[in-house]
């Protein structure tokens, strides 16, 4: 049997063999992005490279990048969706080699150096081209002779082997994806790779980013700077490679399976197989996002409401099999000692997170008293009803769908507790507007947390650079003013807007923040040229430069100086002079959490 740290292993072992180098995973909060709430692709922290920007580290670079999706958090609890997973990426920044890349990919599925696959059980997809761009010759020719059968090899059209923006303009190309059989019949003659049967089980794609779309409806032209991005799923491969049907039957999560099932009053069976399985991933997404560098915390907004979302759903589970709560810290423990060869923040914040997952419990547990209160309101609401009704007007005892959704998410009542306990009164439950309610809210949800490199490309604009280099010049004022402890803890940045949160002991005065304005704006008004230079991590720390999130960067960093005002390692993107900022100002000024607060500002 592999293991994911097998895998991972030998994924490094193999790129680095081939000339490839290692960069640092990223934290799964977007740096300076918009349009989603958490890093949802092993390509989304390389945006600015992916555009031109140079990377410090070269252009041949693999990574392992934790990742959390939350589109289909309503399936979690079938046997293959996650929301946190670890993504394998390799990426060629610049150039688009793809003969190269795919022998690559044979190479390291097939050699017994490697996976060791049998060659017989891959097949492939490529793209068949188009009015918009040419089938992909190349791309089925270099399958071919490195091996795969001519019938194994499938052209499919721009829905299934194509990338591109959300607009259909930009950068785009086709792309390669690779699926291991598995043995079983096809389930009918037209059964192929992307037959959702179990047939066939895709385990990586290679993407082609070597065209652009000027105009909807036009034909492609080459890019000037091309690119290969892949992407291996740790978990889905590793199902693959043992047999298994489920991700949760391997790894750190057949083990967590098991240490639940030791300390619950109803065991893992058919029956209690899904809150399991949602209890193990929602914990482990959890354990990520509170031992982040950039500290999230539960609440009513963004990563927060994800969080908190996480962590009240696996409150409702144990409850389901009779798990008690304080056995979470044991859960929080294995997945730490698991994971920690890879993620040593999670050492670090150890008692950090035990302590802000209790502190959530204990509210939720809080938020259940008063959903039990609320729903005696919602029943005595229909019972004055009843008692006031006019003559012939019938009052009928439903709950309706949008009280049962109320219940459910504002307090966290599950919708099974609303039944059992509409049922003890005689009541119905109108589940079909509940689902209408829930399904309105998941689709506002899967909005702002879907689209991950789609919105990451379309928000790379000038604007937001402009506001990512106020926001450099902010936090120098910041430091000026409240010394060198003050230090970045979280920013968002729109075209529009900045917002931008640091430490501090106290709600800033007026005065501050005229004090700060003022700072920022003789900056901007100096007109003085923003450059960067590259440096090894401890050349940048001689040279002066600040930056916190140091567990993600890579042999070399960026440093970007704007005079003598700042000197800080980030990856950009920036704007080239400060005087292309014209004016400064803040709009609000408040807290985000306790010992945190948040700036918003504009610039006009």
């Amino acid at each position: 049997m592999i293991t994911d740290k097998q895998l991972k292993q030998l994924w490094k072992d193999f790129f680095t063999k081939h000339g490839f180098v290692q960069i640092q995973n990223s934290s799964v909060i977007p740096e300076n992005d918009p349009t989603v709430l958490f890093t949802t692709a092993g390509m989304h922290p390389l945006v600015p490279y992916l555009l031109g920007e140079k990377h410090p580290s070269g252009n041949r670079l693999f990574n392992t990048q934790r990742c959390i999706r939350t589109g289909d958090i309503d399936s979690v609890g079938d046997y293959n969706h996650n929301t946190f997973f670890e993504m394998l990426g390799n990426w060629y920044l610049g150039a688009c080699p793809k003969d190269e890349m795919i022998k690559l990919s044979y190479e390291f599925l097939t050699s017994k150096d490697y996976l060791g696959i049998d060659p017989a059980r891959l097949s492939v997809t490529v793209f068949e081209g188009d009015e918009i761009a040419p089938r992909d010759e190349l791309a089925a020719k270099t399958w071919e002779e490195c091996g795969i059968a001519k019938d194994h090899i499938f052209f499919n059209p721009k829905e299934d082997n194509w990338w591109a923006l959300g607009s259909g303009v930009g950068p785009c190309g086709p792309d390669s994806e690779m699926f291991y059989d598995s043995g079983k019949e096809k389930c009918s003659p037209e059964c192929k790779p992307g037959c959702h049967c179990g047939k066939y089980n895709e385990i990586w794609n290679d993407v082609f980013m070597q065209y652009r779309v000027d105009n909807a409806g036009e034909k492609a032209k080459l890019l000037d700077n091309p690119n290969i991005d892949t992407g291996m799923g740790v978990e889905r491969t590793i199902c693959v490679l043992n047999g298994v049907k489920s991700s949760y039957d391997v790894g750190a999560f057949k083990e967590i399976i098991d240490l639940m099932d030791s300390k619950a009053e109803i065991k893992n069976s058919d029956e209690t197989v899904r809150s399991y399985r949602i209890l193990a991933d929602h914990l482990r997404s959890s354990i990520f996002i509170l031992g982040d560098e950039k500290a999230i915390k539960p609440s009513n907004v963004g990563q927060g409401y994800i969080l908190r979302r996480f962590i009240r759903r696996s409150v409702n589970h144990a409850r389901k099999i009779g798990l008690d709560t304080k056995y979470f810290n044991d859960v929080v423990d294995h997945y730490i000692d698991y994971y920690s060869y890879d993620y040593d923040i999670l050492v670090k914040n150890r008692e950090q997170i035990k302590s802000e997952l209790n502190t959530e419990v204990e509210k939720f547990a809080k938020a259940i008293d008063q959903g039990y209160k609320e729903f005696e309101k919602v029943v005595n609401g229909i019972e004055r009803h009843k008692q006031f009704a006019k003559e012939g007007e019938v009052v009928e005892n439903i709950i309706s769908g949008k009280a049962a959704f109320r219940l459910f998410d504002t307090f966290g009542f599950p919708i099974e507790l609303t039944k059992e306990l509409a049922t003890e009164r005689g009541y119905e439950v109108d589940l079909e507007g509940f689902e209408a309610a829930n399904k309105a809210h998941q689709e506002l949800s899967r909005s702002a947390s879907a689209g991950a490199f789609k919105g990451g490309l379309a928000d790379s604009s000038y604007e937001n650079a402009k506001l990512h280099t106020a926001t450099h010049i902010m936090l120098a004022g910041l430091k000026k003013m409240f010394g060198d402890q003050v230090e970045q803890r979280g920013s968002n940045i729109t075209p529009e807007r900045l917002r931008f949160d640091f430490n501090l002991d106290h709600k800033m005065l007026p005065e501050e923040i005229a004090e700060l304005e003022a700072f920022v704006n003789n900056v901007i008004a100096q007109n003085i040229e923003v450059t960067c230079k590259e440096f090894t991590v401890d050349e940048a720390r001689a040279f002066g430069a600040h930056g916190i999130f140091d567990s993600k960067y890579g042999e070399k960093v960026k440093v970007y100086i704007i005079g003598d005002v700042d000197k800080q390692i980030c990856g950009g993107p920036h704007a080239k002079n400060t005087g292309d900022l014209h004016h400064f100002k803040i709009t609000k000024e408040e807290s985000s959490s306790s010992g945190i607060r948040r700036i918003k500002a504009i610039l006009d």
